[in-house]
């Protein structure tokens, strides 16, 4: 494969972390004026309130609402039988089974019809004039179930005889893929000086936005908005249309402030699509806004992959072959992105940041009574990276090889590079080396005996993890900026990429100041409404390298632009005018014009282009983490005590940004480490970890100082800035640290592995058998 483009341009803009601006976000957040779904009100607005199947799978025999569509205030009460004209919400469905058929994947309807698949599927919905009303109608609802056996673990789902979730996959596997080349790695194997294997889960996670999700659909003159919160309002808008039938330019979405999205707001929810159903036959506005129990239960969750992993090594460490089967629970009605994450982007990077000779990948996508996985920050590079790292690490700790050494001698090297991978995607630029040495020093690796002695004076056990990851970012490469300059003295930015939380607003008004160097406050960006702007949104940490190219690209064509019509004006050649500052002027003379006079000047007042720029490839973010943690010996609590990170995100843009990236990926990455885990009853399938008071969750408290420190000398060579994606780096590299602190901590009790979450009960169990086994080989 030839080499990518070397579309980088270092004198792109003038952007660098040492001229980062404040958010400019923030003032409006902070004083209570930012506008979130749930803020928003409108006149004669109705109230919508979902009833959800108390089973995990159930056929619905019958359903009697007329004791809830006479209550007090009811407008109406729906069903599945109600919506029968909708389409099922869409899913990717390129996809197929192990004998070349098309995936197999129940329908996700609006409401279920006919059976119920996992807890809280919604079933019905009442509106009426108030939210308390159709909560109390809600209740009046009587559905007759009949239970029907339930799965809920994928290596269950796959034995004969398990309960089934779909009929047309009698064997619960939707679909599944086989990645790279199984003689090789047979072969490898027959030659390798050693081999080492490992078997883990990559637990279920619960996403938890601080905004719950909240919907309002309005229907006017024969057209629907619905003002939500969604990470892709574009994707939102056509998904809307294939349910009803409709043109995309029968919807308007409007997104405002989003309270986190994580992957969790990227694709059409089953109550929105309800809302704009009720909306359209009431005439009226109707809302529905999600309880938090609500959120823990309709939500699709993370993670949930099971990994068996073998490892072939020559004499001196270096990788040879790896294999491996997967496992991915996608739930039952799945989302959109469910069978991508474990069949497509988490083999991307695999192998990760190592050159690893031949591969050969079995994964399949298991279907089972649970609610749907979908995208979580990372959403499957952290599970591909976690079994990547634990199986080297395991390597390293059987051989003898310090962990340090062992990853050096496996890397990819910058002379390797472009690289191809086993899936046909290449590294256009890399130096992993560069980046451990980074966190090496800034870790301050050689001074860590010294504190772990320090930490046993104290009773405490202290263990240090690394971890070296890789990230593929992208999804969609290609996004159309439409910029207005207008005489009255602002710059409009019409953006199709999406706020979400992540300072969106800040870098594309960074990016343009820095371009036609002017002033912040004369810029204004506009994103989030379907009528103004159009793209990819915020998925794939794409929003900087993809779409802050396009803002870059189109600040770049106003002033050529403007250069030909200021030489008009000033009647002078093109080539002799210059532009700084904002002003236009002729080479040599004092003669110019600014560039807000010269909009005014035009048509309609204003200058307007539009520029679709498309970077081509993805962009491969990586990253090196040292995580220490501390563990109390008699309680078993670990505490993270020292995070350290040396990250290549290609050129930055604004650093506050990036850093505050860096510490909330860590954040939920410690967390799937040490704490989190949704956790369904094998038997009945409930959800077990329904609320805060049964699913925890990491607090500023838990954690340290975050060191993160970054390295710009190694652009991306295929976008117009050389950035890369910062987004969900740090979750990725944060569950093996980790993991590998603890594993560290703990070596002295003979421990090799321990599975996520390692919850202080776990450790102490640990200590407590060791002390045990201690006292017998004494006796």
């Amino acid at each position: 494969m030839n080499a990518p483009p070397k579309l980088f341009n270092p004198d792109a803009a003038r952007f660098g972390a040492s001229r980062s601006q404040k958010r400019v976000e923030d003032d409006r957040l902070l004083t209570g004026q930012g506008v979130f779904s749930d803020d928003r009100r409108f006149a004669n607005e109705a109230a919508l309130v979902v009833l959800r199947s108390p089973h995990a799978h159930a056929r619905i025999a019958s359903i009697d609402a007329s004791a809830a569509r006479a209550a007090p205030g009811v407008l109406a009460v729906y069903t599945g039988a109600d919506l029968a004209g909708l389409s099922a919400i869409p899913i990717l469905r390129m996809f197929k089974r192990s004998g070349g058929e098309p995936a197999a994947f129940p329908p996700r309807y609006a409401l279920a019809r006919d059976v119920a698949r996992y807890l809280g599927e919604p079933v019905a919905a009442v509106v009426a004039e108030t939210r308390l009303a159709s909560q109390d109608a809600a209740e009046l609802i009587a559905v007759e179930y009949e239970e029907l056996p339930v799965v809920v673990d994928p290596r269950q789902a796959v034995r004969p005889g398990s309960a089934v979730v779909w009929p047309e996959a009698g064997d619960n596997v939707a679909a599944e893929s086989r990645i790279g080349n199984p003689a090789a790695v047979e072969e490898a194997f027959k030659r390798a000086a050693h081999v080492t294997g490992i078997e883990l889960h990559n637990q279920r996670v619960i996403i938890n936005a601080m905004e719950p999700r909240c919907a309002i659909a309005v229907h006017d003159a024969g057209r629907t908005t619905l003002y939500t919160q969604n990470q892709t309002p574009t994707g939102l808008r056509r998904s809307l249309a294939e349910v009803f039938h409709e043109n995309p330019d029968d919807f308007r979405v409007v997104i405002g402030d989003v309270g986190g999205g994580f992957g969790l707001k990227t694709s059409l929810a089953q109550e929105e699509a309800v809302c704009v159903w009720a909306a359209r036959q009431l005439g009226r506005p109707v809302r529905w806004r999600a309880d938090r129990s609500e959120e823990f239960l309709n939500t699709h969750h993370g993670r949930d992959q099971h990994f068996k992993a073998q490892l072939a090594l020559d004499a001196d460490g270096r990788c040879l072959a790896m294999k491996s089967e997967s496992l991915g629970n996608v739930g039952s009605v799945t989302v959109q992105s469910a069978a991508m994450i474990p069949l497509f982007v988490g083999p991307k990077v695999q192998t990760s940041v190592y050159h690893v000779p031949a591969v050969d990948y079995h994964i399949r996508a298991v279907l089972t009574n649970t609610v749907s996985t979908g995208a979580y920050r990372g959403a499957g590079r952290p599970e591909a990276n976690f079994i990547m790292e634990r199986v080297l690490q395991k390597a390293s700790m059987e051989m003898g090889i310090d962990p340090v050494e062992m990853r050096r001698r496996n890397f990819v090297t910058p002379a390797m590079l472009p690289y191809t991978t086993h899936l046909g995607e290449v590294y256009d630029s890399g130096d992993f080396a560069r980046m451990l040495d980074g966190v090496l020093e800034v870790s301050d690796w050689k001074g860590f005996p010294a504190r772990r002695q320090e930490a046993a004076r104290r009773g405490k056990l202290r263990g240090r993890g690394l971890a070296v990851c890789l990230e593929w970012t992208g999804a969609t490469l290609a996004e159309t900026v439409n910029m207005r300059v207008s005489g009255d003295g602002s710059v409009a930015v019409f953006v199709g990429t999406q706020g979400i939380g992540q300072g969106l607003e800040t870098t594309v008004t960074q990016l343009v100041a820095e371009v036609l160097q002017i002033d912040t406050a004369s810029i204004r960006v506009v994103q989030g409404d379907t009528d103004q702007a159009n793209g990819g949104g915020a998925v794939g940490s794409r929003t900087a390298f993809v779409g802050g190219s396009a803002v870059v690209s189109a600040g770049h064509k106003v002033v050529a632009q403007g250069k030909d019509l200021a030489a008009k004006e000033l009647e002078a050649a093109a080539d002799d005018v210059e532009y700084r500052n904002g002003r236009f002027a002729i080479a040599g003379t004092d003669r110019s014009i600014g560039l807000f006079e010269l909009a005014g000047r035009q048509a309609e007042a204003r200058l307007h282009v539009a520029v679709t720029e498309n970077s081509g490839a993805p962009s491969w973010p990586n990253s090196a983490m040292v995580v220490e943690v501390e563990i109390d010996p008699a309680t078993g609590v670990v505490k993270v005590v020292a995070v350290s990170s040396r990250d290549d995100i290609g050129r930055i843009i604004n650093l506050p940004i990036v850093q505050g990236q860096i510490h909330g990926g860590v954040a939920q990455g410690v967390g799937q480490a040490l704490m989190e885990q949704a956790v369904y009853d094998p038997d009945s399938g409930q959800l077990l970890t329904g609320s805060f008071m049964d699913y925890c969750m990491p607090r500023a408290s838990d954690f340290p100082h975050i060191a993160s420190t970054f390295d710009e000398s190694v652009p991306c060579l295929t976008n117009l800035l050389g950035a890369k994606g910062v987004g969900e780096i740090g979750t990725i590299g944060a569950v093996p640290a980790t993991v590998h602190a603890v594993i560290d901590a703990l070596a002295d009790y003979g421990v090799t592995h321990i599975e996520m979450p390692i919850t202080s009960e776990k450790v102490w169990r640990i200590i407590q058998g060791g002390k045990q086994e201690g006292k017998r080989r004494a006796a």
